[in-house]
């Protein structure tokens, strides 16, 4: 049996308007990082990744669980390698958004418990096969009908034969962070693959859930998580450069706020966004805030707009792709790349394919691959 195969939501491309008020534009596209899922997902404002080996849109309890998982999994897949916490997050997020809401209580329970739709053929979330009952309504609450339970949305069915107890109270239950954490690492790991292999981590996420669109998706979190564990390696890096990126790195974790951060820190934000999402209330960056603030601490001053700060020291152009980039650079995006008047976004290049970015309204600073947004617009180097 497998766990619940939904139909992952199709998304159309994505256009915003660009408005060239006294503020940064937030990002048109999801977070994920290939730029297919960027394409696919449509504006989320999801939350971010914050420093080291920590998420900030993983509840901690939640990232306990994983990782907590990624040790315990060799116990029961003697053969498994590779699993790590970030695989567990990846696939959580998209199952659930990590329980994000719940109360996750000391011993791992989940509350409310997180229920799928009925799988009853009505189409309702995408499902059109009818998935009989199994457990009585022991673990999914309706004895008519099967539904998916828990943040890794397993099937009663399926867990009966997956479930694992992480925590051992003497069962295993789905609502239960650690037993599903653990449960959906043994089943990735099947009879024992290596997902340091992308092919079979590929192999792994589709057999969670038979849709490439979801692979893509899960794929990209993954990519994603694992870019924010590690951190920059600076020690090449001179001086004021160096003083830019650890300022801008300082940062991480911070919210972003619409119109927020200046020359001297962080600040409360204006309304509003293209999404209507207000900064009034958040005291943290936008995207050009954070570039000010960091460049600020290097003796240089910016101006406020992304498109403005463009204009700032030696252009990089988009043509010449990430590679000519070096730590330190802006990095720009535009709705129509070759057109600076059309940038709406910017970043801290950092080296090693990563920017410290404030990407958009819900999330916070915090380390991205560069390739984690639409409409590469090439760089500036000022230093």
């Amino acid at each position: 049996m497998r766990p619940l195969r939904r139909r992952v939501a199709q998304w159309g491309w994505v256009v915003v308007l660009l408005l060239l008020a006294a503020v940064c534009c937030a990002a048109p596209v999801g977070n994920a990082i290939s730029l297919y899922v960027a394409l696919k997902s449509g504006a989320q404002d999801d939350g971010g990744i914050a420093e080291g080996s920590s998420a900030a849109d993983i509840p901690p309890r939640m990232l306990t669980a994983y990782k907590k998982a990624g040790d315990q999994v060799g116990r029961h897949v003697p053969a498994c390698r590779g699993m790590r916490w970030q695989v567990l997050a990846g696939i959580a997020k998209v199952e659930s958004n990590h329980a994000v809401g719940r109360t996750i209580g000391a011993g791992g329970d989940i509350r409310p418990k997180i229920y799928g739709v009925l799988l009853n053929g009505s189409g309702q979330g995408g499902n059109t096969t009818v998935f009989p009952d199994s457990d009585n309504g022991r673990w999914d609450g309706n004895a008519s009908g099967e539904r998916a339970v828990g943040p890794f949305q397993f099937l009663p069915s399926t867990w009966d034969g997956i479930g694992k107890d992480a925590n051992s109270d003497g069962a295993a239950d789905p609502h239960n962070a650690d037993d599903a954490a653990l449960g959906a690492a043994a089943y990735l790991c099947g009879d024992g693959r290596d997902l340091t292999k992308r092919p079979q981590l590929h192999a792994a996420v589709y057999q969670y859930n038979r849709s490439q669109e979801y692979v893509a998706n899960v794929l990209g979190w993954i990519d994603q998580y694992t870019a924010a564990a590690k951190d920059p390696d600076l020690k090449n890096v001179p001086g004021k450069v160096r003083t830019v990126i650890e300022a801008a790195l300082s940062q991480r974790g911070v919210p972003y706020s619409w119109g927020g951060g200046n020359a001297d820190g962080k600040t409360t934000g204006i309304c509003c966004s293209p999404s209507g999402k207000s900064g009034t209330g958040i005291n943290g960056f936008d995207c050009s805030g954070l570039t000010q603030f960091a460049y600020a601490k290097a003796g240089v001053s910016l101006p406020r707009v992304a498109a403005a700060q463009a204009g700032i020291g030696k252009r990089i152009p988009a043509r010449l792709g990430a590679s000519a980039l070096k730590p330190g650079d802006l990095v720009f995006y535009a709705t129509a790349p070759g057109r600076d008047p059309t940038i709406y976004h910017v970043g801290i290049y950092v080296g090693g394919g990563q920017m410290v970015n404030a990407p958009r309204p819900g999330a916070v600073v915090r380390l991205d691959a560069v390739n984690a947004m639409s409409g590469f617009a090439g760089g500036a180097r000022l230093l």
